[in-house]
């Protein structure tokens, strides 16, 4: 495949006619995000590459040190790489060795800033920093681009007048000794609040050469301003950096207080995005060759063909599970979560209403006799048409849920195994109707890591043998699906109207072992307004 022409891509922002902009990364994994995001270019930002080494912005971080980290940015992204070089790590021969090893490395363009070395941050004391002499400045650029092996190289000039509190004349001064040495672009740079700076010096400097700017301090400029006044280039400086270190900050404070991953984990990227972003699908031709074959993800059955009756007239044109909750129905969020797992094979058995189940991208099973028939004959119809060579996970359709409760049963290997949530008084105190558990271990750090297995399941169980509330969520093995949809079966042909736990009873009762799962809390069955209220938030 033909590599990007990342030099010259660079330079048709610098000339363009419109106004482009380029996006602050630091690292690999940033720098593919930014390319996601559909930006034209990257910053290698001296202060945020700093930053994620846990070092100043003062030259702390060799020169060397800052070409790994690029490299590996190169080497993710096929974008154009615009480094911020500092003040060049030293004088006109270290800016003629950057550069060559810049280009080794097929970085776009350099930028260099008329400080001394070692360089402070300019907005760490600005009128406190001394600048370069301009004599020997320009001799940087010039040995720069006399270095340079590719023509379409770039090197822009940040002038650091303003930062220094030096005033226009000194810009524009600057600038032009700058562009008469062979800067390629000019990046004006201010501390201000407001563009003012910014926008006298580019009405004075017209068009002598391209002219790029930072507007990190006067972010509230309308960028119409910038396209008005000619500006070439616009550089979203360290705002990547910045959203990362508030996001590291809140997920580990939440860790640190809650002391559990469920706090966190629904509100963070997937493991499998960062599998994603690192390239890993490049690796599966291989895997497939030398490695054991996966396990497959299982299919899911949702049984969602009631109505809802005790909705009232929420349910009167669409079923429970087509409630809205946020911004998309109640069905929506269960698939979604599902989806977060792998499990992408999703059967729902629809019956009331089942016109407005209509969600892409489903299997859709249709009970068209659901008001005469019960929830094992809607689990009947859809098993009759499931793969074999996978597990199934059941659950209804009118349920919320935290992944992980799923992501147990999933990985359970076990003929048929259950959920169980431990917070059963939950159910007692919102006075509803609940399928209680008791189990072979009693939940308890005794039962952690053994084999529980469920005894018994029935509304009317005993406060004292009770060990947990069935939560509606059961997985069968592949190898199990044919016994259990004959046992379906042959129940339905004497109660069609049937439930779910009549298929457990009849289970555990002819020694067939079904798996309790522990689980405390997070999920919420709709039963009532109250829950769908409550679902916004859940």
């Amino acid at each position: 495949m033909k590599r990007p022409d990342k030099v010259a891509a660079f330079r048709s922002l610098l000339v363009s006619p419109q106004l482009e902009f380029i996006c602050e990364a630091h690292s690999g994994l940033s720098a593919k995000i930014v390319e996601e995001a559909g930006f034209k270019g990257i910053w290698a930002s001296g202060l945020a590459i700093s930053a994620q080494l846990g070092v100043r912005d003062n030259n702390e971080a060799s020169w060397t040190q800052v070409l790994d980290v690029i490299e590996f940015m190169a080497d993710a992204s096929t974008l154009p790489i615009m480094l911020d070089g500092d003040t060049g790590y030293g004088n006109f021969n270290n800016v003629q060795r950057l550069v060559r090893k810049l280009e080794q490395r097929d970085i776009a363009a350099v930028c260099l800033e008329d400080k001394v070395f070692p360089k402070t941050n300019s907005f760490i004391g600005g009128n406190r920093q001394p600048l370069a002499e301009i004599d020997e400045f320009c001799g940087k650029i010039k040995a720069g681009k006399d270095a340079q092996a590719n023509d379409n190289f770039s090197i822009v000039a940040r002038v650091e007048a303003f930062i220094a509190g030096w005033g226009l004349a000194e810009a524009l001064r600057r600038a032009e000794a700058y562009h008469a040495a062979g800067a390629d672009a000019i990046l004006i740079h201010s501390a201000l609040r407001m563009p003012d700076e910014i926008l006298a010096f580019k009405t004075e400097w017209g068009g002598r050469c391209p002219v790029v700017i930072v507007p990190t301090t006067y972010y509230a400029t309308p960028t119409e301003v910038f396209r008005e006044h000619g500006i070439a280039l616009v550089i979203w400086a360290n705002h990547v950096l910045r959203a990362g270190i508030r996001a590291m900050q809140e997920t580990t404070a939440t860790l640190f207080a809650s002391e559990s991953l469920v706090a966190v984990e629904d509100a963070i990227a997937p493991v499998r995005e960062v599998f994603r972003l690192q390239g890993a699908a490049a690796l599966q031709e291989a895997e497939d060759r030398y490695l054991p074959k996966a396990r497959l993800a299982p299919s899911a059955i949702l049984l969602a063909a009631a109505r809802g009756e005790e909705l009232g007239e929420l349910t009167a044109t669409l079923p429970k599970t087509m409630l809205p909750i946020g911004n998309q129905p109640l069905l929506g969020h269960i698939v979604i979560t599902l989806n977060a797992l792998g499990i992408n094979r999703i059967h729902v058995v629809r019956g009331y209403a089942k016109a407005a189940v209509s969600l892409p991208g489903l299997h859709y099973v249709d009970n068209d006799d659901f008001a005469e028939n019960g929830e094992l004959h809607s689990l009947a119809l859809a098993l009759s048409g499931v793969d074999t060579d996978v597990p199934v996970i059941v659950c209804y359709g009118d349920v919320l849920f935290k992944k992980y409760i799923v992501e147990l049963l999933r990985d359970i290997d076990a003929p048929v195994a259950v959920a169980v949530d431990t917070n059963w008084q939950e159910s007692v105190n919102r006075h509803r109707t609940a399928d209680y558990a008791r189990c072979s271990l009693p939940y308890s750090r005794a039962a952690y890591n053994r084999e529980v297995d469920l005894l018994e399941i029935d509304p009317q169980l005993a406060p004292a043998a009770i060990h947990g509330e069935w939560m509606g969520f059961m997985k069968i093995a592949a190898a199990s699906l044919p016994g259990v949809r004959a046992i379906a079966d042959e129940i339905l042909r004497h109660d069609r109207r049937a439930k779910l736990p009549a298929l457990l009873h009849e289970l555990i009762r002819r020694g067939q072992p079904v798996r309790a799962l522990y689980t405390t809390g997070n999920w919420l069955d709709i039963d009532s307004v109250e829950d769908l209220v409550n679902a916004g938030g859940f």
